[in-house]
């Protein structure tokens, strides 16, 4: 996907959202539309209904999908590890292991969620980009637990819009080095791409608002184990803002984490699990909510610093 943002023009002033996402990205008004209703057309920040008028000077920020002859096949193909932790007609819930990506993508060629999906029998939305159809939110590679995927239409289309809209409730268990000061707080801090490597985020002046909630739940002697609350979704989020803090995820070398404590706790990515997700039900609208167990690896390396504490 391609992510654009821009003022609107002078000539659009007035002009229905989903007309205005047309003329400036050369869609169909269909598309436009398709997409303003999935909620990746934002203006200032917000989703809006296509049906409303645009400001000149408003901020719109629109993630496009990928050309069809640049998107990565979906291969239907099982993933070791990933299992369904709830399903019906409307949504189902998996737990990610580590290694796999949400969706196939340029240069990735490792096990993805969708394919996983598929090989299992599981029909997903056809709404969104076709490598990334029923797709309403990621996790990092290295980053394991919760996600949810659209199996409706429907469900692909609020549940979009309630992520969008900051509604659906999203709680990391992450390990950090250090201890934070103070034990529970909120980091306000916009995040951007890193101005030297392609491959990070960084805590930037000139970034999208990002906001972390945080509540320490162990302190042990070297480290801290905190529950995360995203109010925004970021990519790389969590583990940007705790780098930033001067407190990386324990095992994430990219974000400046110890080698040596890495090494020791035997951890070859950041101790970061998705571990709770909750939601209004699609369909019925009743509140539906998930854990996920740590797994082996983070129980280790957790095991090994509740031992030396």
């Amino acid at each position: 996907m391609t992510q654009r943002s821009l003022p609107v023009p002078d000539g659009l002033d007035g002009m229905r959202l989903d007309q205005a996402v047309s003329r400036l990205f050369g869609l169909s008004r269909t598309a436009a539309a398709s997409l303003v209703e999935a909620g990746d057309a934002l203006v200032d920040g917000y989703p809006r209904p296509k049906s409303d008028k645009v400001s000149a000077g408003s901020w719109l920020e629109v993630t496009l999908p990928v050309p069809a002859s640049a998107a990565p096949a979906v291969v239907a193909e099982p993933v070791t590890g990933l299992t369904i932790v709830y399903s019906d007609d409307d949504i189902v819930v998996v737990d990610k292991p580590v290694g796999v990506a949400a969706h196939p993508s340029p240069g990735w060629t490792g096990p993805t969620v969708v394919g996983g999906l598929a090989a299992m029998g599981q029909n997903v939305a056809t709404s969104g980009a076709a490598e990334r159809q029923g797709i309403v939110h990621r996790l990092d590679v290295g980053t394991t637990g919760l996600m949810v995927v659209a199996k409706s239409e429907l469900a692909y289309s609020v549940l979009k819009r309630a992520f969008k809209e900051r509604e659906v409730d999203k709680r990391y268990h992450a390990v950090v080095q250090g201890h934070l000061d103070p034990l529970r707080g909120t980091i306000d801090a916009p995040i951007d791409r890193h101005p030297t490597a392609d491959y990070k985020y960084a805590v930037m002046t000139s970034g999208k608002p990002s906001v972390t909630h945080y509540d320490t739940l162990e302190a042990f002697r070297s480290a801290s184990l905190v529950d995360v609350k995203l109010e925004t979704g970021r990519t790389h989020q969590i583990r940007v803002h705790f780098s930033a803090l001067r407190h990386p995820c324990v095992g994430d070398l990219t974000y400046g984490a110890d080698p040596t404590l890495a090494a020791r706790l035997k951890l070859t990515r950041q101790w970061l699990h998705a571990r709770e997700l909750g939601f209004l039900h699609p369909q019925t609208h009743d509140e539906v909510r998930f854990v996920s167990d740590y797994p082996d690896d983070l129980k280790y390396a957790l095991d090994v610093l509740q031992d030396a504490s």
